[in-house]
């Protein structure tokens, strides 16, 4: 199948610091990915960097054919690219109802359309707050919070920067069982998440990064068969 979304040769900088060394990645539509890599290999700068809240200084980033590199963050979503931050920046003053109002697009041709109710129907504890104030949630709930409001958008491509970090083991199952039921839909998701397991468990395909670059390409079972590249990219000493 013809990729959706391709990355390549992304290089990126924060002022003098080069982060990003010719990233090159695809997905296709309705496929789960994982970016993998240690704290510090440019996972969450790639993220960043295809959604243009860091611009790139060359490479590219096309969207069904059309490149995105270097447009401004909200023609990116516009064009059918969603970002879920690790920091989750809701809007702590509004209430959840009115968080999730605020990420509705229109609905994009051959793209599953998203409706409040039905982010209530995958989160219910959100459906019980919708009236409270979004920086009174907990943690868990504030991350859904964020995945409901990207999804939203009707996005063609979700980018999700680390769902299950400092999440209840429960919680940890629900938001794993949305990501999955999201890519069953046809929206394509390009997840970076810390924990292995959980990455290996929902990707079809995983890239590991180190110093900025792609290192390795691959199914789960063929990482799991290459303990050369775990150790040297993935497990800490």
């Amino acid at each position: 199948m013809t990729a959706l979304l391709e990355i390549a040769g992304l290089h990126a900088h924060y002022d003098k610091s080069h982060i990003l060394h010719g990233v090159h990645l695809s997905i296709r539509a309705g496929e789960t990915v994982s970016l993998l890599g240690r704290n510090g290999s440019g996972r969450s700068t790639t993220l960043k960097t295809i959604m243009g809240l860091v611009q790139p200084s060359a490479g590219s980033v096309r969207l069904a054919g059309v490149d995105l590199a270097g447009e401004r963050a909200f023609r990116i979503a516009r064009a059918g690219l969603a970002y879920v931050p690790e920091e989750r920046e809701i809007f702590a003053n509004l209430t959840v109802d009115e968080n999730l109002r605020i990420g509705m697009q229109a609905a994009r041709p051959g793209v599953p359309r998203w409706t409040p109710e039905q982010m209530y129907g995958y989160f219910p504890q959100l459906k019980e707050r919708r009236h409270t104030q979004a920086g009174m949630l907990s943690g868990g709930e504030q991350q859904m919070l964020t995945i409901c409001r990207s999804l939203l958008g009707n996005p063609r491509v979700m980018l999700v920067d680390e769902p299950t970090e400092g999440l209840a083991p429960r919680i940890v199952g629900v938001v794993t069982d949305v990501i999955r039921d999201i890519c069953r839909q046809g929206v394509a998701v390009l997840l970076v998440e810390q924990k292995l397991t959980i990455a290996l468990r929902v990707a079809e395909r995983v890239y590991v990064m180190g110093h900025g670059q792609i290192v390795f390409e691959g199914t789960p079972a063929s990482l799991r068969n290459a303990p050369e590249v775990r150790r040297t990219w993935l497990e800490v000493a």
